[in-house]
């Protein structure tokens, strides 16, 4: 297997993981932000806001895995 055979595989495997686990810190920021409205509806509009700044940083983690996957498959 050569070193360009072996990147696109670990940048699969990467993307993939990267993937896997921003779903999950998704559904575990929305989960706990739905829960707080439930338990107090009036703190809504602070819930949410910090809900999106949340999820925006979760799926960072994505998006730079690509582009650090992208450098590794094409890098010479």
């Amino acid at each position: 297997m050569d070193v360009s055979a072996a990147a696109m595989i670990g940048a699969g495997i990467a993307a993939g993981a990267a993937a896997l686990g921003a779903s999950f810190g998704n559904s575990y920021v929305i989960r706990s932000t739905i829960e707080g409205v439930a338990r107090q509806p009036e703190a809504k509009g602070s819930l949410q806001g910090l809900m999106f700044i949340g999820v925006g940083l979760i799926e960072a983690l994505p998006l730079l895995t690509w582009v650090i996957a992208l450098i590794m498959v094409f890098a010479k």
